[in-house]
């Protein structure tokens, strides 16, 4: 049964397995651990772990038939694939130097692999690599991927990274595991079938070494009762750093699975424990505490606020940028859009304040301020406007120039339905051909795409500056696009199964989820409007250079996340970059520009990035690179392959 109910959660973490011994009695392996011990799955040896193929007595045909945990009639075919993930034979060395060892290895992952596929199992969970060369090991699991239907294979990765400050020479052999998984997925080409199961150990890294896990395929976390504690009670526990991380992985989609024998004294609860579980289950099954405690810590959780369950359905979903200018938003964009409130207020705390500043409360009641609304939509920065208005005092004239057609039949029954007719004038136009009957005080818009200029902001506002007055204002004013390295192993995968080169020249809006950030953001363009000069180029090129911490230790760049913050006037601003992100607002997600080939980085080691904003007579594209520790090749050269059009 689930860890719990949490409002809005309907992911994979809340169910939670155990790993079990070999036995050749399946359907009480899954009575007792599933009805008594309440899991909802169990991790399983599929053969005899005493099995060697060598030393099997053929029979006269020349065939043996490994040992396998029962017929695949013990089980209904739903029970093996929701209830039992496969656990390949923990003894296999397929890199050992001892032949018989390493062909016995290879024929019993195959023949495991084979059978699982067989019981049409969701996932198998295969052992560590024994030595710091998996050469031979990630072949034969390559060679089987290829052929795999649905099955997921999790490698099993103790969470370990070597301590130089402990350094000594017992443990100079200790290697940073994210190594071994780096070294295992770079043979099998970044297989999207091939994740990670972490073995949580009693210590843990530091936290920018464990947040590099959050941008790879890790789909388990199993956790031995030896990483647990003792509390006052008699209760097993964990420290605060291993209920922090067991949180985080809940929050990511990861399962987490017990594996261990129980080293807890309790033998029984009492009737104010905080899982509320029987006495007579809690003495049946040994782990059965170890399950209500991590139980307790889903249960502990917030339920998911109203915002991220809007934006559920489009974490690491790949979408491509709207292009403003060739394309007419459709109804339901503009209706997503507009129920972004704090967006609004944002827009209408802007306008109120470039009011109070242009005209004096004695003059208020004389002047008119000629506001001008370009790319008006269906009319949300009309209503903040004319809000603005009322809040203020301040007389207003509004024009509301809209090029989509279908968004100006909206805007004409908003105004009659309101009853602004004397107020707003609606222009339906293009506003860089527009010829307005005067000057504007202010000019407000909302062309800002993810990375601020992406959605041709620029282009737009040079051609509507012409009917700004000398001293007018302009919200927004200005606007940054920002950038940081990712490690998002999803999202790679995503773009590699088009398996062509121009979509790992595309930049994607995406609400990036499972990805480990590996260095705070970094601005990239800024624009500023009105323009200071009428001849300033929109062209930019930056190099920007990223340090990856010390302890965060060798790390996979996959593309860079970008975002934007957007000054509308004066103190009120508009972003999402994550450090000064405006709350509660989810009309953009962030943007990701992928690598064709990713890049590992060392602890310590400067990443050097360079990024161009092209334009051309019909199109603006961007380009980018990376030049140190190893060099990229350009992407999207000649905006060959992603491209806005003017």
């Amino acid at each position: 049964m689930p860890l719990g109910d949490r409002g809005g959660d309907k992911s994979e973490a809340r169910f939670c397995g155990v790993e079990t011994d070999f036995s050749d009695d399946m359907p009480h392996v899954i009575t007792f651990n599933l009805a008594t011990g309440k899991f909802d799955f169990v991790v399983a040896p599929l053969t005899d772990p005493t099995y060697r193929p060598s030393l099997v007595q053929k029979d006269s045909f020349g065939s043996a038939s490994p040992p396998f945990a029962g017929s695949d009639l013990v089980l209904s075919p739903s029970q093996w694939s929701s209830h039992v993930v496969g656990k390949i034979s923990s003894w296999i060395d397929l890199d050992s130097e001892d032949e018989t060892v390493r062909l016995d290895s290879e024929t019993t992952l195959r023949q495991e692999l084979a059978w699982a596929s067989h019981l049409s199992l969701q996932a198998c969970l295969l052992p560590a690599p024994k030595g710091t060369s998996c050469a031979n090991y990630a072949r034969c699991v390559n060679q089987i991927l290829q052929d795999l239907s649905n099955m997921q294979l999790w490698l099993r990765i103790s969470l370990v990274v070597p301590d130089d400050d402990s350094m000594d020479a017992n443990s100079a052999t200790l290697v940073d595991s994210w190594e071994t998984w780096n070294s295992f997925r770079l043979l099998c080409e970044h297989h999207s079938q091939l994740s990670v199961a972490l073995d949580i150990l009693s210590s843990l890294p530091s936290a920018n070494s464990l947040g590099r896990w959050f941008g790879e395929s890790v789909r388990a976390a199993i956790v031995n009762t030896d990483s647990f504690l003792t509390n006052g009670r008699g209760y097993p526990c964990l420290s605060k750093r291993h209920q922090m991380l067991i949180t985080r992985f809940f929050n990511h989609n990861i399962q987490i699975i017990i594996s261990g024998n129980s080293g807890n004294p309790k033998a029984s609860v009492d009737a104010n424990d905080f899982h509320n579980r029987s006495v007579a289950d809690s003495q049946r099954h040994p782990l059965r505490l170890y399950l209500d405690y991590v139980g307790h810590l889903y249960q502990k959780m917030d339920p998911l606020p109203e915002q991220e369950r809007f934006e559920l359905g489009y974490r690491d979903y790949l979408q491509s940028p709207l292009q403003p200018l060739m394309d007419n938003l459709e109804a339901r964009t503009y209706e997503t859009f507009e129920k972004d409130a704090m967006k609004y207020i944002q827009y209408q705390r802007a306008v109120s304040k470039a009011m109070l500043d242009m005209i004096p409360d004695e003059e208020a009641s004389t002047k008119t301020i000629v506001l001008m609304v370009v790319g008006a939509g269906r009319g949300p920065l009309v209503r903040a406007s004319l809000q603005a208005s009322e809040e203020t005092g301040r007389k207003l004239k509004v024009y509301a120039v809209e090029k989509n057609p279908n968004a100006v039949v909206t805007l004409h029954a908003l105004v009659k339905l309101e009853g602004w007719e004397d107020i707003v004038t609606i222009v339906s136009c293009d506003m860089r051909y527009w010829n307005a009957p005067e000057k504007a005080d202010i000019l407000v818009s909302e062309l800002l795409g993810s990375f601020g200029d992406n959605e041709l902001s620029p282009e737009c506002l040079d051609g509507a500056q012409r009917f700004l007055k000398p001293e007018g204002i302009s919200i927004p004013s200005s606007y940054t696009s920002f950038i940081q390295p990712v490690t998002a192993s999803k999202l790679y995968n995503d773009v590699k199964a088009h398996k062509d080169v121009s979509h790992f020249e595309t930049a994607y809006v995406v609400k990036i989820h499972n990805a480990a950030r590996l260095a705070p953001c970094q601005s990239v363009f800024t624009f500023t409007h009105p323009k200071p000069v009428d001849s300033e180029s929109n062209q930019r090129y930056k190099k920007l250079h990223f340090t990856i911490p010390n302890d965060t230790g060798s790390a996979m760049v996959h593309g860079f996340a970008g975002y934007f913050d957007a000054v509308l006037y004066k103190d009120v601003h508009l972003g999402i970059e994550p450090s000064t992100a405006t709350p509660n607002m989810f009309s953009w997600f962030s943007i990701f520009f992928p690598l064709r080939s990713p890049i590992c980085v060392k602890p310590g080691s400067t990443l050097e990035v360079n990024f161009w904003r092209c334009c051309g007579p019909k199109k603006v594209w961007y380009e980018w690179c990376v030049t140190s520790p190893t060099e990229s090749p350009i992407h999207n050269c000649n905006g060959r392959s992603y491209w806005v059009g003017l």
